[in-house]
C-alpha cells in the first residue's frame, strides 16, 4: 500500500485563500442554467448540486449561488421533490429520493449566514417549505421516512439511516429559517416530525436498511452524528466505529469497509463529525491527510485506491470540492457559516 504524494504536510497550507481557489473551481464548471455538474459526464443529482452551492457561498459568489438556487426553483416537481438525476434541465432518473429535497434548507441557511440576505431567503421559502413537506408527509408511525418514491409513484419500502440523518439536519435548518422569517405558524408539523425522526435515529434497531445492510458504508457510522440528535456517548460510539473499521492511517476514511478506497467526501464528513464531538486535533490531522488526494492545484479527486496506488476515479466532483471546503471551514472557522453543521441551528434564532 502506498499513500498519495505528500504535497501538504502541515497546517501552513490550510489558508482561506487555498479553499477560495477550490470554490472557484466549482463556479468554473457551473452551467448557464445554474446546474452544477457532479462529474465529468456533466450530470448531477440535486443533493450534490445543493452541496456545491455551499462552496459558492464560501467564495462569496452570490450571483452563481442564486443561479444555482434558481435551478432548484425551476426544476422542483409540483409535490416538492426533485428527481434523482439530471443532465442540465433534463431528468435522467425519475425516482424521487426523500433526502435530496430537504437539503435545500441547509444551503439556504448557509447562504443567509454568509450574506445576511433575508430578502432572498424569503424568496426561497416556498421552495424550502414544499421540499420539507414532501418528505415529512411520507413519515411512518415509527418516525422513519421511506428513502424514495420510485419512477412509477410507488413508495419504496426501505429507510436509510444516512438519508434520514441528512433529513433531520435539513428539518433543523428549516425550523431555523422559519424563525428568521417569522413563519412559525407554518412549521408545527415539522417540530413533531423532527422529534419522531430523531427518536428513530437514536434507536435504529429494525427501523433502517431493512432490505439491504448498509453498515459496510462508513457514512452509516458518522451521519447519525451529523444529524445532531445524539448524546455524547452515542457520538463517541459512532466515532470509534469509524476509526476501527474505515480509517486508513495517513490517508483518510474508506467509503466501503472491504474496498481499498479512501474517499475525500467521506473523510471530510467524518472530519465534521470529529469537530462535533470535540476532537479537533484528529480533525486537523485528517484534513491535512486528505488534502493530498488532489491535483497539483489542490482540487480534490473523488478518492485514492491504495492497492493500485491511483486516484480513482479520475474525476474531480464539484460536491467533493464543496465537502472539503465545508470541512475546512468547520475546523478553522473561516466564514460566518462555519458552525452550520456543528451547532443546532434551530436554537440560534
Amino acid at each position: 500500500m502506498q499513500k498519495p504524494l505528500r504535497k501538504y504536510d502541515n497546517q501552513d497550507n490550510i489558508t482561506n485563500e487555498f479553499f477560495i481557489n477550490i470554490g472557484q473551481y466549482i463556479k468554473s464548471i457551473q452551467l448557464e442554467s445554474g446546474a452544477i455538474p457532479s462529474d465529468e459526464d456533466k450530470n448531477h443529482d440535486p443533493w450534490d448540486h445543493i452541496e456545491s452551492i455551499m462552496g459558492l457561498n464560501f467564495v462569496k459568489e452570490i450571483d452563481s449561488s442564486k443561479l444555482a438556487f434558481q435551478w432548484l426553483i425551476d426544476n422542483q416537481n409540483s409535490d416538492g421533490s426533485w428527481f434523482a438525476k439530471y443532465d442540465d434541465n433534463k431528468s435522467l432518473q425519475k425516482n424521487k429520493p426523500t433526502h435530496f429535497g430537504p437539503y435545500i434548507s441547509v444551503a439556504a441557511l448557509h447562504f443567509y449566514k454568509t450574506f445576511a440576505n433575508k430578502e432572498y431567503l424569503e424568496e426561497l421559502w416556498p421552495t424550502i417549505k414544499s421540499a420539507i413537506n414532501f418528505s415529512i408527509n411520507l413519515q411512518t408511525a415509527n418516525g422513519t421516512i421511506p428513502w424514495s418514491i420510485d419512477s412509477n409513484g410507488i413508495i419504496e419500502k426501505d429507510y436509510l439511516l444516512t438519508g434520514s440523518s441528512s433529513i433531520l439536519k435539513s428539518i433543523e435548518c428549516a425550523i431555523a429559517i422559519s424563525k428568521i422569517l417569522d413563519k412559525s405558524n407554518d412549521i408545527e408539523k415539522w417540530k413533531q416530525s423532527y422529534k419522531y425522526l430523531a427518536y428513530a435515529i437514536k434507536n435504529p434497531e429494525n427501523k433502517f436498511d431493512l432490505l439491504k445492510d448498509r453498515k459496510r458504508f462508513s457514512m452509516d457510522w458518522y451521519y447519525p452524528i451529523i444529524s445532531g440528535c445524539l448524546n455524547k456517548n452515542e457520538n463517541f460510539f459512532y466515532v470509534n466505529q469509524v476509526f476501527e473499521k474505515f480509517y486508513v492511517k495517513d490517508i483518510g476514511v474508506k467509503c466501503v469497509v472491504e474496498e481499498p478506497w479512501v474517499t475525500v467526501a467521506e473523510t471530510c464528513e467524518f472530519i465534521i463529525s470529529l469537530i462535533i464531538v470535540g476532537r479537533k486535533k484528529d480533525a486537523k490531522r485528517l484534513l491535512i491527510d486528505v488534502l493530498n488526494i488532489s491535483d497539483q492545484s489542490g482540487i480534490p479527486y473523488m478518492g485514492w485506491q491504495y492497492d493500485e496506488n491511483i486516484f480513482w476515479p479520475n474525476e474531480r466532483p464539484s460536491w467533493t470540492s464543496s465537502a472539503l471546503i465545508i470541512a475546512a471551514d468547520s475546523v478553522f472557522n473561516f466564514s460566518k457559516a462555519s458552525d452550520l453543521f456543528i451547532a443546532n441551528q434551530s436554537t440560534l434564532y
